[in-house]
């Protein structure tokens, strides 16, 4: 593959599109992980799907509709919960199916024959688009740049979000941007791994990197690097073989995390005997 690299477009679509990848999961799973909103993700990632549908049916950029779907339905998620203080599991579940459901009704009411919605599904990095790459770029400068900004604000609030409140950061603002992050974040995900798979993209980076540090900071690092060598790996695992890349990145992730949690319970249990 990397011979190939400097010859084909698509190859340097891809490379980039898995750094890009390994930064949001990072940064946004990292926090997700320990704001314990990883369900949450995996709502609005389902959600998004019916935002695809929308754009098929509607002619505009299916990358548009999934960020319109995802981000509102993580806001509106969001709001729901913290006004009726309902149960967010009931209302994670209602948006995972719903969203799902829309995006195959609106599918259906297209004319001809429907479109192959297997990338969008499960993910294909290989086929990631120059014009998507550039607007993945704007949304992780984003992502990542609002929380370095409110960094230490969001130090506090997931350590004790009534803390927070005495020390005057306003958290429930904290809370809708991180939706609205979330929201985003998602969007850059599904160009990688897919809806169907996204809940584990998001979850192992950070997951494995606890495993190694308590801090926010390191974690948010040790996450990237995780994530990187997850989709870099895929990423050339799936060319190399010519398997599907949203799979390979997914397995080798999951694979990955049992590791680190083999080698965290072999050092606990060293450092008893």
């Amino acid at each position: 593959m990397w011979a190939s690299l400097a010859d084909y477009a698509y190859l340097q679509h891809a490379l980039v599109a898995a750094i890009l990848t390994s930064i949001v999961c990072g940064f946004i799973g990292t926090i997700v992980m320990e704001k314990k909103m990883i369900m949450l993700s995996g709502g609005v990632a389902h959600a998004a799907f019916g935002g695809i549908g929308l754009s098929y049916l509607a002619g505009f950029s299916p990358m548009l509709g999934a960020l319109l779907f995802s981000v509102t339905s993580s806001v509106g998620i969001g709001r729901i919960n913290r006004d009726s203080k309902g149960n967010t599991d009931v209302l994670i579940g209602l948006l995972w199916s719903m969203g799902m459901a829309l995006g195959i009704l609106f599918i259906s009411f297209m004319d001809g024959y429907p479109p192959d919605l297997t990338t969008y599904l499960f993910g294909n990095i290989l086929t990631v688009p120059g014009s998507e790459v550039k607007a993945m770029v704007i949304i992780t400068l984003l992502v990542t740049g609002t929380i370095l900004l409110f960094y230490n604000a969001y130090k506090i609030f997931l350590l004790d979000e009534e803390f927070a409140k005495v020390q005057g950061i306003k958290s429930t603002w904290l809370e809708y941007i991180l939706f609205i992050l979330l929201g985003l974040a998602i969007v850059v995900l599904i160009q990688v791994v897919g809806f169907l798979l996204i809940f584990a993209l998001v979850t192992s980076p950070p997951a494995s990197a606890k495993f190694f540090t308590k801090k926010l900071g390191h974690m948010i690092t040790l996450a990237t690097a995780f994530c990187l060598v997850f989709t870099v790996g895929g990423l050339w695992i799936s060319y190399s073989f010519d398997i599907p890349s949203g799979a390979t990145i997914i397995l080798l992730s999951g694979l990955s995390y049992f590791l680190c949690y083999s080698i965290y319970l072999l050092k606990t249990k060293w450092k008893r005997t």
